[in-house]
């Protein structure tokens, strides 16, 4: 059995800019919008162990204040301990952070997996007895904008899906506009409906904009016109309630998805087992990492429950690849006009998430290296450092 240590752990904050995509200070919200971009933080983990081993790993998404300081506190806990033990650790994460929630976690426990991957000279999805290397996917869009070129009208969102169908892409997924007006949003899937409807399939996620249970019933009954694989996150709610999210299903025939707003392994069982969402949802990044991720997807998974991974990444190829039931990879957040703003430039290789990533097949490929099987631009990532932290 290999035995190597923890021996440091450093964390860097750096600054992209991605062209037409801008951002509020707080790094948690972006849109389109014709010009340069605005400055966006994100973080890198590197993990050494005491034998050369490094794991790595650059979360896609932004919130790196407040996820970084997390992972950073956190890291502590680790140093000096034994690198393989990721079990161990993850539930030494999970005890520290039980007053303040469990984002901090994700980051660390995917570089250890990518350092355990090194380890063995492994990809992680062979560790995770993955069956599968490549991966059917589906476009997930951007929230809607009021730019003319943009993503602006029901008819942008049809002329979007159509493009993404000649693409390849099997499925589209709309995120409407932030206000959550329902008949807006009702419109957008009738335009989307009719266009592209019995040629792909067709999920909204209402990423809980609309303000009722009314609301989200009357735009359930637009997906319903027009048999959408599902309604994700549909209302106001927190994405938690279970009786809610119950009197919305009595209510309408297309299938509910909930969990994005969960951030555990118990919490996502519960919600999978009440029966209020059909499918279960996981998310590397926040929910505990690979590890807690898994924990989640197996439970629902013996409940005879499909697990869709949240978002795009490197980390979430892998675990999508040991799920027997997962149906599409999300290749989110695109714009039929700009980059995707979770895709960064931080990889040396060919690794990609931007909207062309999918083959003739309208799939992506899982990285078969070892670990994560990307390399990170490391070069890249010190240019534009802004701030770094070594823990040791």
């Amino acid at each position: 059995m290999k035995n190597i240590s923890i021996k440091a752990i450093e964390v860097t904050l750096f600054e992209i800019t991605i062209p037409d995509i801008v951002g509020d200070p707080s790094g948690f919200g972006f849109w389109y919008q014709r010009g340069a971009g605005t400055p966006q933080q994100r973080f890198a983990l590197k993990i050494y162990a005491d034998d050369g081993t490094i794991g790595e790993y650059v979360p896609p998404r932004a919130r790196a204040p407040v996820v970084m300081a997390a992972s950073i506190a956190l890291g502590h806990l680790l140093i000096g301990k034994p690198a393989l033990e990721r079990e161990a650790h993850y539930q030494t994460m999970r005890n520290a952070t039980k007053h303040v929630g469990d984002s901090g976690i994700g980051a660390l426990d995917i570089a250890l997996w990518d350092l355990a991957g090194k380890a063995s000279e492994q990809p992680i999805a062979q560790l995770l007895g993955g069956h599968r290397w490549v991966l059917p996917a589906y476009a997930s869009t951007i929230f809607g904008d009021e730019q003319p070129d943009g993503l602006s009208s029901a008819t942008a969102y049809a002329d979007f899906a159509e493009r993404c169908l000649q693409l390849g892409y099997r499925g589209y997924k709309m995120h409407g506009w932030k206000e959550g007006v329902a008949r807006r949003e009702s419109e957008m899937i009738q335009a989307v409906g009719e266009r592209v409807g019995g040629r792909m399939d067709i999920m909204y996620d209402g990423a809980l904009h609309l303000k009722t249970l009314a609301d989200a019933v009357r735009v359930g009954h637009t997906c319903d016109d027009y048999g959408l694989m599902w309604l994700e996150d549909p209302y106001n709610d927190g994405g938690l309630t279970i009786r809610g999210n119950r009197a919305l299903k009595e209510q309408i025939k297309t299938p509910l998805m909930l969990g994005e707003m969960v951030r555990n392994p118990e919490q996502h069982t519960e919600l999978v087992a009440s029966g209020v969402t059909n499918f279960g949802r996981v998310d590397p990044d926040y929910d505990g990492g690979i590890t807690g991720c898994y924990k989640a997807a197996i439970a629902a998974e013996a409940m005879g429950f499909d697990v869709e991974v949240h978002s795009c990444g490197p980390a979430m190829r892998h675990l999508m690849a040991a799920l027997t039931r997962s149906n599409y990879y999300e290749v989110n957040l695109v714009h039929p006009r700009a980059g995707n703003p979770w895709h960064l430039p931080v990889y040396a290789d060919n690794y990609s998430d931007e909207l062309d990533c999918i083959d003739q097949n309208g799939c992506v490929p899982v990285p078969q290296g070892p670990g994560l099987g990307v390399t990170y631009d490391w070069d890249f990532i010190e240019r534009h450092t802004i701030d770094s932290k070594r823990i040791e």
